[in-house]
């Protein structure tokens, strides 16, 4: 079971490293950095086809990472 989980959790981090890196920057810099962030929070920007889908997997995958990661802590 040990071992497992932790080819599990080493899959979800090679997959949440790819998603993370086919998705397309938001902002560039510091400063979009602090307006980017804010015009997020509040919904202006939608995101639309790939962008979509490549977060919300981004974040399927993040859950299960770190489910995984508490799962081998527990278990070890």
């Amino acid at each position: 079971m040990d071992m497992f989980l932790k080819i599990l959790l080493v899959i979800f981090s090679v997959a949440l490293i790819v998603v993370v890196l086919l998705q397309k920057g938001k902002s560039a810099g510091l400063s979009g950095a602090i307006s980017g962030g804010a015009e997020h929070l509040f919904g202006k920007t939608k995101a639309r086809g790939m962008d979509l889908v490549l977060q919300r997997t981004t974040v399927v995958i993040a859950a299960l990472f770190m489910i995984t990661a508490i799962l081998v802590a527990v278990f070890a």
